[in-house]
């Protein structure tokens, strides 16, 4: 038996502002910082011992991470970062206003931008401020694999081989895992693990800040699974 723990960053300046955000390293929100202190206190009172630590590239991903750890008091633990757990690349959408896009290219466009399955923005300028490489954060990443924008096909395809090489062998091997990430990173992990087909990711909601707690049998499948802040677990996948 083993546990797989994903858990979106908490709200993120960002978020609050409603601004498409992707590979920009933005920090938490007050309210993020409070949802990963509540998700460390909820991931606590499972008593289970984590063995590994996953995470982004991202600080509002790895500050979530940290928050969670200082509520659980664990301390000098090996954190994996890992820049294929980033967050999907909104392409030139990267700093709008997502409401602002609504009424300027309609409400239907922009959920097809953020939900569906293959289409992309286009690509934000290389030139741009808000592109990876011109993000410090971003400079020991090799050039050709900073995206100038993704579909969520293009992040699952970036996501997976990596969640498949560095966290399934260790949920195999019986690990407890704990992730760290983002709501698209998060999808295409989900996406393979509920075997979801490419029309139903528009579905899946990933709140901020809830831990999804996935408990596998000795053959590493789904036993069992849910949010543990069941105030905010709307969409929940169910077994």
């Amino acid at each position: 038996m083993s546990y797989l723990i994903l858990v979106r960053h908490g709200q993120s300046e960002w978020n609050l502002e409603n601004r498409f955000t992707g590979w920009v390293d933005v920090d938490l929100a007050p309210r993020g910082k409070l949802e990963a202190c509540k998700s460390g206190e909820l991931i606590k009172e499972k008593k289970l011992k984590i063995d590994y630590f996953f995470t982004s590239y991202q600080k509002r991903a790895i500050n979530t991470l940290n928050l969670i750890l200082n509520t659980m008091r664990i301390k000098d633990i090996n954190i994996i970062k890992a820049w294929q757990l980033n967050e999907r690349h909104y392409g030139a959408l990267t700093g709008l206003n997502k409401d602002e896009m609504k009424k300027k290219l309609g409400e239907k466009k922009v959920h097809e931008f953020r939900r569906s399955w293959n289409i992309a923005p286009d690509p934000l300028n290389k030139n741009n401020p808000y592109h990876p490489l011109n993000i410090e954060t971003y400079k020991n990443i090799p050039n050709q694999n900073i995206p100038d924008t993704e579909s969520l096909k293009d992040t699952y395809e970036r996501v997976f081989p990596y969640f498949k090489k560095e966290i399934l062998s260790k949920l195999i091997k019986r690990n407890n895992i704990l992730v760290s990430a983002h709501g698209n990173s998060i999808r295409a992990i989900c996406k393979y693990l509920f075997n979801l087909k490419d029309d139903e990711i528009s579905k899946l909601e990933i709140p901020t800040g809830n831990p999804l707690f996935i408990e596998f049998d000795d053959n590493t499948i789904i036993k069992n699974c849910n949010y543990l802040d069941k105030e905010r677990a709307n969409n929940l996948i169910v077994f």
